[in-house]
């Protein structure tokens, strides 16, 4: 198990990696005591049926440069295949700027091949690779060093049956004319908006019973404060002050220090100093926000006149499309968009892109009355209608 420390290593390895079509990608990192996360490890693999095209990267390394790997990164001519890569990207993003291109996700693929929503590297090495994962060092603090055995057979283990799983699902991707719909999903998972929280939006993240304007006001100046505060210092937001504190600070609107300390919910640490000023100024400005510069919760879903009918109908064509073409349901359309469309929305994901051919099409039909359902043995089948 070769673990590379320096630059001159890595871009050793980078450059040998640029001749291949692809090269496999993970990593290991702790984000419990931050905001953001800490790279720890980095996992590579060039294509191979054993470990010796797969190395570790310890970005831990005095000295050591990311560079050669974010080079590597640009180079179009080489696809990075990650496994669930959001927070791997995430992190390469706040570090660098950079988005691996092109990407392959093997989840995403794996949920338009048919093997299930969200579904887990582990299945997919068993149920493509035929091998077995151990997890025993999934949750091990990747921070310390040096390493141990068991951790590095874990850590390359995420890389090297990966090779497998991305041969198998891009050839099955060619085969049944869906590497555009990853292409779609990927989009999402490239772009920066995707990343960046801007404070002033981090209330919509925030859950709350109550959806009066003045009431989110404040909600949206305490969550503005925590963000800000927690980015600048790099903690966890909840080290600052929890959701449910921050929705009993909103609803109690504490304006000295002694309003603080009849919290219940706010920590100790948040009832002085700079916490504290910040949570006082926060609930003056949302208390003194003028009324057309209050939130304005979307209440269209609230209002819709759903169909009943008309939903069950949609999922019923939802599980007969989906079955069909072999992927999951919930990936398409959630209940929510389903009930959406029997109430006559119709700014639905469901109805753009890949998901329009798989079910979009259809449902549009079906809400206008231009098809019907009908149950044939076991199968449901679409029956037009003049």
């Amino acid at each position: 198990m070769r673990t590379l420390t320096t630059t001159e290593d890595l871009a050793a390895f980078c450059q040998e990696a640029q001749t291949h079509p692809y090269v496999t990608v993970d990593t290991e990192f702790l984000r419990e005591r931050t905001y953001y996360s800490k790279l720890c490890l980095v996992q590579l693999a060039m294509p191979g049926t054993d470990d010796s095209k797969a190395v570790l990267l310890d970005p831990l390394s005095e000295g050591l440069s990311l560079e050669p790997l974010y080079e590597l990164f640009r180079d179009t001519s080489v696809v990075k295949v990650f496994h669930a890569a959001r927070q791997d990207l995430e992190i390469f993003f706040v570090e660098a700027g950079v988005f691996p291109e092109p990407l392959f996700d093997t989840q995403v693929a794996a949920m338009v091949c048919g093997f299930g929503e969200q579904v887990g590297y582990e299945t997919l090495v068993r149920k493509i690779a035929r091998q077995g994962v151990d997890k025993t060092s999934r949750f091990t603090d990747w921070s310390r060093r040096p390493l141990t055995d068991a951790q590095k057979t874990y850590a390359l283990a995420d890389v090297t049956h990966l090779r497998q799983i991305y041969e198998f699902l891009a050839a099955k991707l060619e085969e049944t004319g869906r590497s555009r719909w990853v292409q779609e999903e990927l989009g999402i998972l490239t772009s920066p908006d995707t990343y960046i929280i801007a404070p002033e939006n981090a209330w919509k993240r925030v859950k709350t019973r109550t959806s009066s304007p003045k009431f989110l006001s404040i909600v949206r100046e305490l969550a503005a404060f925590r963000e800000s505060y927690a980015q600048s210092r790099n903690i966890p937001r909840n080290r600052v002050f929890k959701d449910d504190a921050l929705v009993e600070l909103a609803s109690n609107k504490p304006k000295n220090s002694e309003d603080l300390g009849r919290s219940r919910l706010l920590l100790r640490e948040a009832r002085k100093g700079d916490i504290a000023n910040g949570i006082l100024a926060a609930v003056e400005t949302g208390v003194n926000c003028a009324p057309d510069k209050m939130p304005k919760p979307d209440r269209t879903r609230e209002k819709l006149q759903v169909n009943p009918a008309l939903a069950d109908l949609l999922r019923v064509l939802l599980k007969a499309k989906t079955e069909s073409a072999g992927v999951a349901a919930k990936l398409i359309a959630p209940a929510s968009d389903l009930d959406a469309l029997a109430g006559g929305l119709r700014d639905v994901q469901a109805l753009s892109g890949w998901r329009a051919e798989v079910f979009g099409d259809d449902a549009l039909r079906l809400c206008e009355g231009k098809i019907a359902l009908a149950a044939v043995g076991n199968d449901v089948k679409i029956v037009e209608l003049d």
